[in-house]
């Protein structure tokens, strides 16, 4: 460690005793030391995950930041990473490769000018041909390199008129298409329709699925892990952010909900059997058709093969799975929904490429532990 990481993270140790009753502070430092060593992880995580008091099985199996950055690193090498970054490069590149995707209605692109005849515009006046020419009465509108769900927005209607547009939010709020087109690259897409069956559990949003996905050398693909999130009334998107919403595992073999909780922020998971608005029960939930959801999500995986282990955002309509977005680096939060982490999952994709040799300029490394800690922790079973 340097000097400064040092003094950091002592830092960040004693912060972490402060969190635990005085009788329990020195055997948490001491507990969480150890799993530092072996797993590399944050005091934010031990503390954030409830390692103190987790079942040795969630510790075993939890995937911690340090550990995660190493593995995708080399998995997701940086000049991949960017297809899956970039949302509008992300859906193009999906979209040729047969994956189901929402429509791609246009591109704003503030510098340059795009050609002519493309779905890009760099003008309020090239937006609005666009939109309109289309059609579109209600769309998405999401920045092109964002992430967590942040600044997306929900547009119901749609009225044209003259040099601009109003834009009807899903709360209620008009907007000028012109306030809405400032120095942020955006993308405008088509809200999905879900299946009756996830409408049932919160009309208001579209619940996805969050699946992720190994492609190992031999060319086969298989689902590791998979998380529920559903929105909450009056809200339109499931994203977790800071809390708020409902979530629970899924069962790979069945499709069947486990876990359900209304998580409203670390530290405030409360278990729950029926969704907290609609009342839908949500224990013992099946999602149809899963294991043709599943093989379509690992077709997508094949078809993807920039990112080696990808999140998929998978929304569920009645033609079958649309792929919303795919990711390169997720949280790793829905292992606390799943009860339980993906660490091997993912390390054992890593080792089976590392078996092949192959050398990637990895240029994206932001890991604050050494390489000799970092080997180590992969030597851990």
């Amino acid at each position: 460690m340097g000097l400064r990481y040092s003094i950091s993270f002592l830092k960040s140790v004693y912060w972490l005793g402060r969190k635990y009753p005085a009788g329990q502070r020195l055997s948490a430092v001491i507990d969480y030391l150890k799993l530092f060593r072996t797993k590399g992880i944050e005091t934010d995580e031990y503390y954030d995950f409830g390692m103190f008091s987790s079942s040795e099985d969630f510790r075993k199996s939890f995937l911690g930041l340090n550990e995660q950055r190493f593995y995708l690193d080399y998995l997701n090498p940086i000049r991949y990473y960017s297809l899956s970054r970039n949302k509008y490069l992300a859906h193009k590149i999906l979209e040729a490769s047969g994956v189901a995707m929402p429509e791609f209605y246009c591109h704003y692109l503030p510098e340059g000018i795009p050609m002519p005849g493309t779905d890009c515009a760099s003008s309020l006046e090239g937006v609005l041909s666009l939109l309109s020419i289309k059609g579109v009465k209600e769309c998405i509108i999401k920045e092109t390199e964002g992430s967590h769900g942040n600044n997306v927005m929900a547009i119901d209607e749609i009225e044209y008129g003259g040099e601009d547009a109003v834009m009807m939010r899903f709360d209620g709020k008009r907007i000028l298409l012109s306030e809405i087109l400032k120095d942020k690259s955006l993308i405008f897409e088509q809200r999905i329709k879900q299946s009756a069956e996830l409408l049932s559990l919160n009309p208001d949003s579209v619940n996805t699925v969050r699946i992720m996905t190994a492609l190992y050398p031999s060319g086969e693909a298989r689902v590791v892990g998979a998380f529920f999130r559903i929105g909450r009334a009056g809200k339109c998107f499931d994203n977790i952010g800071f809390g708020g919403n409902v979530d629970a595992g899924v069962n790979l073999e069945t499709g069947e909900i486990i876990n359900p909780v209304r998580y409203d922020g670390f530290g405030k998971v409360y278990p729950i059997r029926t969704h907290p608005d609609s009342g839908t029960v949500l224990e013992g939930f099946r999602i149809e058709n899963w294991n043709m959801i599943k093989e379509t999500v690992e077709g997508w995986q094949k078809a993807f093969p920039y990112c080696k282990v990808a999140g998929w955002d998978v929304a569920i309509t009645d033609e079958g799975p649309v792929a919303l977005e795919v990711n390169d680096f997720w949280d790793r939060i829905g292992q606390l929904f799943i009860g339980k982490g993906w660490r091997k999952e993912v390390r054992d994709c890593y080792l089976a490429w590392q078996e092949t040799r192959r050398k990637y300029y990895l240029g994206r490394r932001q890991n604050r532990l050494s390489q000799k800690h970092l080997n180590r922790i992969v030597s851990y079973e």
